[in-house]
């Protein structure tokens, strides 16, 4: 039996037809050019990573996707791994405002997203705009702030915009927040609450670098005497390539039987799906909610842009589901105690749910 099966066309509306809502207009279809802008654009952001980061391919293409796919992104590993790096590089890749945030324990809302400042001269207001208002924003060390400045993070990462003195400002555009943390089990760090890692659309988690990877990043910082890299401002991407990107991969081709796809993975997560798995709810106490089929969609089009398609398949999904949904899943107390991973909670659904 086909997972799933081709509609009915009956010519009259059933109830449950009736009931649906109009599917809205389908996007311009993208053309050569349009993908072929699209790639190069890609390889030129690929380029600067070679020369600034050895290895972790996954993390490149993880900010890569995440960012043409207007998402934000959570990067953890331990101290040393480079995710500041990582994270300044696609900024510099960019034309536009970076700005970099340490977290820290004392850090408030104001010093985020601004505050109201009085003139004694004018004996008036005037609004500061903190460093929120960027294209670009590095949090480092998320999980240090406080659960005031959390909210703060999450109000701008959700609605785009921040509130200072009771005025509503809106957030440049192209906007997209790099986060990074150090694991939980690490001193002074404080577990980000469900809601505000759900705002995240990838979670990535750095390795360590083989001794190879290692030799050669030694031999990058040897031969160019610095240990930071140097800023290029040749082969930047403007604010308008970026937002060709993100308005060019809502418009990948995303089939029916892609969307169920998506669906079912998130449902399985949950207990549910057309092949719910025996002794799931035994492991898993919170699923994966539907803000994570929304963005495995994303995901599978942004990848499928910068890989020169017009339309998704199923691996696109598959490539980036630990991404998508590793910071989704929660796990019972037992399932840890057992040394249970989301991991391979993940790994099961992805073996247990039939692609199309």
């Amino acid at each position: 039996m086909a997972l799933f099966p081709p509609r009915q066309n009956t010519g009259t509306p059933t109830s449950a037809s009736a009931a649906m809502p109009r599917a809205a207009a389908s996007p311009t279809p993208l053309s050569r050019d349009d993908l072929a802008r699209a790639s190069a654009l890609a390889d030129q952001i690929r380029s600067r990573f070679a020369s600034t980061l050895v290895g972790q391919d996954d993390l490149r293409e993880a900010l890569l996707v995440t960012m043409a796919a207007s998402g934000h992104i959570l990067i953890e590993s331990v101290p040393g791994l480079a995710k500041t790096t990582a994270a300044q590089t696609l900024a510099s890749s960019v034309s536009g405002s970076f700005k970099r945030v340490q977290c820290t324990p004392d850090l408030m809302p104001s010093d985020l997203v601004g505050t109201q400042v009085f003139d004694f001269s004018r004996q008036t207001f005037s609004t500061q705009l903190g460093p929120i208002h960027a294209n670009f924003v590095l949090l480092d060390e998320i999980n240090r702030s406080n659960a005031k400045t959390q909210s703060a993070m999450l109000e701008a990462m959700a609605e785009g915009a921040t509130t200072i003195g009771g005025q509503r400002y809106p957030l440049p555009q192209p906007f997209m927040v790099i986060a990074t943390q150090n694991p939980i089990e690490e001193e002074g760090t404080y577990n980000l609450p469900e809601a505000q890692m759900d705002r995240f659309m990838m979670k990535a988690v750095m390795t360590y670098p083989n001794a190879d990877e290692e030799t050669r990043m030694l031999h990058m910082l040897t031969s160019r005497g610095t240990d930071m890299p140097q800023a290029d401002q040749r082969n930047m991407l403007s604010l308008d390539d970026v937002l060709f990107l993100r308005q060019a991969a809502r418009r990948v081709h995303v089939a029916e039987p892609i969307m169920r796809y998506a669906v079912d993975i998130a449902a399985t997560s949950r207990g549910a799906g057309s092949r719910p798995i025996q002794g799931l709810s035994s492991r898993v106490r919170l699923g994966a909610s539907p803000r994570a089929s929304i963005a495995l969609v994303r995901i599978g089009q942004a990848h499928a842009l910068i890989s020169g398609r017009d339309y998704v398949i199923p691996e696109d999904l598959k490539e980036f589901a630990h991404q998508v949904l590793r910071h989704r899943i929660l796990l019972t107390f037992e399932a840890m105690a057992d040394g249970v991973t989301s991991e391979q909670v993940i790994d099961t659904i992805l073996e247990t749910v039939p692609a199309p």
